[in-house]
């Protein structure tokens, strides 16, 4: 153990900080128009380690993000999340409900934003680790886990001007393969990053109050 270094703020820094991150955050959006302007590895870097500061079950850090900026592979994986996501889409795989609560926001088995990103980051989840011996490793509330550094993920994007989608192509074994991972791992989500097109639309969307959200006992 070691100390604890934190910092106390002033009431009134408490409650500028809470009410700036709050507006920055309330302008976030998931973003499937990209423009194809190069995003600098050292952001995507920074953006993992800041994910990496997520907690985690017994502290096992269950995750990990391949990252590629390859055009080749970048094809691969629009072809195939193309193939996957048309089934559900024209295929009969989604119920009618669900198709119903996705047409509002204009989507459908297209993706090419895959291509045009000059980013696609694709998180794994860690079944379980893999001990330098072959044995295996038993890790603890891994989606929990991995929900959580995917979120925080997500914040320092946008906290540094970069703009992403959470995207799951249903099923997502297809990324096992194309990225090479190994059997103890299982994609999570796969996140297209790189800077909004300007021409970039988004549903006119109302996110729910507090008073929705938030229940008081």
């Amino acid at each position: 153990m070691i100390p604890h270094q934190f910092q106390r703020l002033a009431p009134n820094e408490q409650r500028s900080r809470a009410d700036s991150f709050y507006e920055e955050m309330n302008r976030r959006r998931s973003v499937r128009f990209f423009s194809d302007e190069p995003v600098p590895r050292h952001l995507i870097e920074q953006a993992i380690r800041t994910a990496s500061t997520a907690p985690s079950g017994a502290h096992r850090q269950p995750w990990r993000f391949v990252v590629t900026g390859d055009p080749a592979l970048k094809r691969q994986i629009r072809e195939a999340a193309e193939e996957e996501e048309r089934i559900n889409y024209e295929g009969g795989r989604l119920p009618e409900h669900w198709r119903e609560a996705l047409e509002p926001l204009g989507t459908d088995w297209r993706k090419p934003f895959l291509e045009t990103v000059p980013w696609v980051i694709v998180m794994f989840e860690e079944r379980f680790g893999v001990d330098p011996d072959g044995s295996k490793r038993h890790n603890f509330y891994v989606k929990e886990s991995c929900g959580i550094a995917a979120g925080i993920f997500i914040a320092a994007l946008h906290h540094m001007g970069l703009a992403t989608l959470t995207h799951t192509p249903s099923p997502m074994a297809f990324l096992t393969t194309l990225l090479g991972r190994p059997g103890n791992e299982r994609p999570f989500c796969m996140f297209p990053v790189g800077y909004p097109a300007e021409d970039c639309v988004v549903p006119d969307l109302r996110r729910k109050g507090l008073d929705e959200v938030m229940v008081e006992v």
